[in-house]
């Protein structure tokens, strides 16, 4: 008898055998769905929580530097970084009079305010005071209108640029262009509208936004009286040379000694990409514990099963020896249905996690790919083989004669 003829031996009757006990098999792969179910729920979250983040952070880049008060990740006292100066507009004129020719400076403050156009109302709207650099550092692609000119920035013009949701909330018919807005209790000509964003990390919503000159920002439209410098250097080679030279001239800026440290921070997305990806990795340490731990408990009921069933059919076991099945034979046959046992528990699992995917969609990004359903599937057939093999080890050694004697 060949292999393949043995598989297909073993797969009828592993069926049969699983047929013949419906139930048990059902109870025992209670612990291999509970642990297919948390790796492909881990695996369709951190799968579109990277595709989400990676997707809004792709419209920036990662050569975008973010000059702030504040660094992003530091494990320096607040106490001491409070006592930094804030920068203000001042600052970030100077800083472009002395920037590199090839660099985009932005001046950016941000703020949350209510917009209204008649009667209707848009609140939570994340005001955005740019320069016309902003264009280029934040990106930015249009369905409709423009961005503003320095001509308007300079001269503090009631001008603005509609999200794409503020956009269709106010203007449902996409007559935006041309007609105003109030924000707060100043009219604003709307010049432009932003093609459609989407969310960032699938929770905030990068279209509920609005773009004005920073001079009008800075005279009463933010909390705070400082700003952000915002550089985008034209490329990712020599990132980290390009961060020191931006760092030198925020220095030359602040009129810095040497010795003295820096009173500013240059953030960066390729940091916050580095911090994203060491968070992602804790998160499926954890999930992939929880897993194991699962599929561990689901793999030792699947050995306690397939010790009774081979007990139960121990002259089965000898009747089949008797007439010549071979040791291999009776080995495959009980691990094909340890696997196949496993599969049913994964296949499953696999459907009660495409529901809750579908579910979890809708308020978090989360996508179930092949790669994942193929590998959750793989991962349930290989806890039934190892969990099978010492059962269909002791079966296959069985002496036929011993078997047969069995009541």
């Amino acid at each position: 008898m060949n292999f393949v003829t043995e598989v297909g031996e073993g797969l009828r009757i592993a069926w049969e055998a699983i047929r013949a006990n419906k139930l048990r098999a059902v109870l025992t792969t209670l612990g291999i769905i509970i642990g297919i179910v948390t790796v492909t729920l881990m695996g369709t979250s951190i799968h579109g929580l990277n595709a989400a983040f990676l997707n809004s952070v792709s419209a920036i880049g990662t050569d975008v530097f973010f000059i702030q008060k504040w660094p992003w990740f530091n494990d320096e006292p607040w106490w001491k970084l409070i006592k930094r100066r804030e920068i203000y507009l001042a600052d970030g004129r100077a800083f472009i009079r002395n920037a590199n020719p090839a660099w985009h400076v932005n001046l950016q403050s941000v703020g949350v305010r209510t917009l209204r156009h008649g009667r209707s109302v848009a609140t939570g709207v994340y005001l955005i005071g740019n320069t016309e650099a902003g264009l280029m550092t934040d990106g930015l692609a249009f369905s409709a209108g423009r961005y503003f000119t320095a001509a308007e920035v300079d001269g503090h013009r009631p001008v603005c640029v509609l999200g794409a949701d503020v956009a269709s909330n106010f203007f449902p018919h996409g007559n935006a262009v041309g007609s105003r807005i109030r924000i707060e209790d100043m009219s604003f000509e709307v010049i432009g509208v932003l093609e459609k964003k989407g969310k960032f990390l699938g929770i905030e919503n990068m279209d509920n936004t609005a773009h004005i000159p920073v001079t009008l920002m800075a005279r009463g439209f933010t909390f705070f009286p400082g700003i952000r410098i915002v550089v985008k250097v034209g490329g990712l080679e020599q990132l980290d040379d390009a961060k020191e030279e931006v760092r030198a001239v925020m220095r030359r800026v602040r009129r810095l000694p040497p010795a003295d440290p820096d009173d500013f921070s240059v953030n960066s997305l390729e940091a916050f990409i580095e911090k994203f990806t060491q968070v992602s990795r804790v998160i499926g340490s954890v999930g992939l514990f929880i897993t194991g731990l699962s599929l561990f408990v689901g793999g030792i009921g699947i050995m306690n099963i397939m010790f009774v069933s081979v007990t139960e059919r121990t002259r089965e076991i000898g009747i089949r020896k008797a007439v010549g099945a071979k040791r291999r034979t009776i080995l495959i046959q009980f691990l094909i249905e340890a696997a196949l046992i496993c599969l049913m528990g994964g296949l499953i699992g696999l459907g009660l996690a495409a529901l809750a995917t579908w579910g979890i969609s809708r308020f978090f990004p989360a996508s179930l790919s092949l790669s994942i359903a193929a590998l959750a599937l793989g991962v349930s057939a290989l806890t039934g083989i190892i969990a099978g093999f010492l059962p269909a080890w002791r079966a296959a050694r069985m002496n036929p004669v011993d078997a047969l004697r069995a009541e």
